[in-house]
């Protein structure tokens, strides 16, 4: 999740037997692109070059369109021939990436599905490459998948096409925008190598191809998570749960690669997009979150590191301004509460030792800037703060709270408007009433 709202740390460290789950989002950039379209897709931008005088750029764009509408339409068919159609046979290695994608997206399952051209890009490169009729696009994904997304949602791909001699237009290349691409966007499960796709009822889950152990026994953790989290947050939760779990160290906005990342994370709740970064607003507008699991850390998911997730999931379409403590104490708080299938947590005794061990040393709630550098103290205590406020206020109005401070929570000054308005004291206040209730 983006926007200021998450930002990467490490895993809590465990201060008595609870198994503490951490959720990392990835901040998504817009990477360079220019993605606002105009009436001519593909016209030049400022700081585009000009498109080779011979090209008919309206024919250009409707021929192209008309490739994009085929693979579409071939997925949602079957057509594993006409996906390939218009991909350079001559690239084999391309050839290949482009039936693994298929047989990727295939089993999805996708409600809607759709390509759409944003802008030419240019890179004299690539055009020295493949030669003047080079087009460079980004290209928007547009896509449902059936029983998880809500809303269609959109991701980001590039492609370069040239012209065929005999006419029409020819796919050559599926890489060359990649590192221009917004984080977090870009680089989809269906997007790697082979992949296993099971599901149940609100949740979906993909594994690398032959992992069938390892699918099965995440479904059945993730669908406990689902009913948890259903059950627990306050009004109750409709959507879905996708967990991705896959040898891959980069997939949409989880990175792996990143020593910060790569020993202590368990998982990251990625956003998903109604639009784009940088194609309405910088950020983009946000939808929904999948979960990326680290390959390394699998061993370590169960269902509350789901349910915690997963919580960062139902709470994803409020949007990106809730201060730190409130988002991980939240997901902590859900996570924590009893469980089907899970041992009942002795929460009494770990909220005497947080008062103990870290309130009784803190001087205010943990601050957004620094929440993943203290973690081993910041999880604790935004879990202590929203466990307090659950038993004072309820259920109804915490949830309230997190949607106002979610949606219009981006200064200070508004925080404690909003804090006033709920609970009738400020985040200042709300710590004061947490040392009040320890002594």
């Amino acid at each position: 999740m983006t926007g200021g709202r998450h930002a990467s740390g490490r895993r809590r460290t465990r201060i008595w037997p609870l198994l503490f789950s951490l959720v990392l989002v990835a901040v998504a950039v817009t990477g360079g692109l220019a993605l606002h379209r105009s009436s001519g897709r593909g016209s030049d931008t400022a700081q585009s070059l000009p498109s080779t005088p011979d090209i008919d750029i309206a024919a250009r764009s409707a021929a192209v369109d008309q490739v994009l509408k085929k693979r579409a339409q071939a997925v949602v068919q079957d057509n594993q021939t006409a996906f390939l159609a218009d991909v350079d046979p001559g690239n084999k290695s391309l050839v290949a990436r482009q039936r693994t994608l298929f047989t990727n997206l295939r089993q999805f399952g996708f409600a809607k599905l759709g390509y759409e051209q944003l802008a030419q890009q240019y890179d004299d490169a690539v055009t020295q490459k493949y030669g003047p009729s080079t087009y460079l696009v980004a290209i928007a994904m547009t896509y449902q998948i059936r029983g998880i997304d809500a809303v269609p949602v959109r991701a980001m791909l590039g492609y370069t096409f040239i012209e065929k001699p005999a006419g029409g237009w020819m796919l050559v290349s599926d890489s060359d925008l990649d590192k221009r691409l917004p984080r977090g966007s870009h680089q989809e499960a269906w997007d790697t190598g082979t992949v296993l796709v099971k599901r149940a009822p609100r949740v979906l889950v993909v594994v690398e191809k032959g992992q069938d152990q390892l699918a099965n026994s995440l479904v059945g953790k993730a669908s406990s998570a689902v009913t948890a989290v259903t059950k627990s947050w306050p009004g109750g939760w409709s959507g879905a749960g996708v967990v991705i779990a896959l040898d891959d160290k980069l997939v949409r906005g989880a990175d792996y690669t990143t020593p910060k990342n790569a020993e202590d994370a368990i998982a990251m709740a990625t956003w998903v997009y109604r639009t784009l970064p940088g194609e309405v607003v910088g950020a983009g507008q946000r939808a929904d979150s999948y979960v990326v699991v680290n390959p390394r850390n699998r061993n370590k998911v169960d269902a509350r590191t789901l349910a915690h997730e997963f919580t960062h999931v139902a709470t994803a379409p409020y949007g990106p301004y809730a201060p730190r403590w409130l988002v991980e104490g939240a997901a902590t708080y859900v996570e924590f509460l009893p469980m089907d299938g899970a041992v009942d947590l002795a929460l009494g005794k770990y909220r005497q030792e947080v008062r103990t061990k870290y309130l009784a040393k803190a001087k205010s709630l943990p601050a957004d800037a620094v929440f993943f550098a203290h973690s081993d103290s910041s999880y604790p205590l935004s879990w202590l703060a929203v466990d307090y406020l659950f038993e004072r206020f309820g259920g109804t109005e915490v949830g309230t709270l997190y949607q106002e401070m979610a949606a219009l929570g981006s200064t200070q000054a508004e925080r404690d408007r909003i804090m006033q308005e709920h609970v009738g004291m400020t985040e200042a206040g709300l710590f004061q009433a947490l040392k009040a209730a320890a002594a």
